[in-house]
């Protein structure tokens, strides 16, 4: 008899753990305590129950948790290489969740080449490419960047590699970003984005709660005329890390944007002194890729 609930919430600590349990009695024991079939959904239903709840998802978590079967040691990589089972103590796909491999400043050959085929690209007879892609992420980690947490700049950056021009639909001129607190305690937040697109110069504006918020929102009004998919973007997440001075330098800012499309989320990166400017980039990223993911070609 087991007394559980999904995923440990409740008012007394200690609560054990549904999905866990049943895994565990399953998969560990051989105990078949759910219908067929039905372990298979253990990720869905443990963040569907998270949204529900209005509790961010714990990445740490057995089974359902995002780094349940992340990698990122350049050793855990080479060992993957060789044999899933070395590193994952089950299939992720029987509880309906996926391997991942992390690109970090411990990267190494193996994690640049697992990570580009989980992202659709065989560098496995491109030696010398991946030696530029390893070379590279170590110089911006080394800056700042981080691409632990931010799949599609990487691959952004992986196709920069591979055609020695960054994937690009725009660029953007010149941006501007104001706060204004009026008389009533009103706060108005506006930007002013320029961009060139085809061939076309565009200045646009927009309002949000914030100049984060106001730049993204100006950026896909300027250029919705021409790329109508942005209409289905949607900013879902937004963090800031305030990394130490380096070198004697100010502090670095790091901005993560995590954006879906409604069939999809994924992240990009931006660094800067400066948090707007960090997140300028990171905003410039996650609408190349979404626009990418929607079938259209680089300029």
């Amino acid at each position: 008899h087991a007394q559980c609930t999904a995923n440990g919430y409740g008012e007394r600590t200690g609560n054990a753990d549904l999905f866990s349990v049943a895994a565990n009695l399953q998969l560990k024991m051989g105990i078949d305590v759910l219908p067929e079939g039905s372990l298979r959904e253990t990720v869905h239903v443990s963040h569907a129950i998270a949204e529900i709840a209005n509790i961010a998802p714990n990445s740490h978590q057995p089974y359902a948790g995002s780094s349940s079967f992340a990698h990122k040691a350049g050793l855990h990589a080479s060992a993957l290489k060789v044999n899933v089972e070395l590193y994952n103590h089950i299939d992720p796909a029987q509880v309906g969740h996926v391997q991942r491999v992390l690109v970090t400043e411990m990267a190494g050959r193996a994690s640049v080449e697992l990570k580009a085929e989980e992202l659709g690209h065989d560098l496995s007879q491109k030696p010398e490419l991946v030696t530029r892609v390893v070379n590279k992420v170590k110089e911006l980690e080394s800056e700042g960047w981080s691409f632990e947490a931010a799949d599609a700049s990487f691959e952004l950056l992986v196709h920069e590699e591979m055609s020695g021009k960054r994937p690009s639909f725009f660029t953007i001129n010149h941006w501007v970003t104001s706060v204004e607190r009026a008389a009533d305690q009103s706060i108005t937040t506006k930007a002013e984005v320029t961009v060139t697109a085809k061939g076309q110069e565009i200045t646009c504006s927009g309002e949000g709660n914030g100049p984060v918020n106001a730049f993204d929102n100006a950026l896909r009004t300027g250029l919705i005329s021409l790329y109508p998919e942005l209409s289905s973007l949607e900013l879902t997440d937004y963090k800031v890390r305030i990394l130490e001075g380096r070198l004697g330098t100010g502090a670095i800012t790091r901005v993560l944007v995590e954006t879906s499309d409604g069939n999809g989320e994924w992240n990009t990166v931006g660094v800067h002194e400066n948090v707007i400017a960090a997140s300028a980039m990171a905003l410039e990223d996650a609408v190349t890729f979404g626009l990418m993911r929607q079938g259209r070609k680089p300029e």
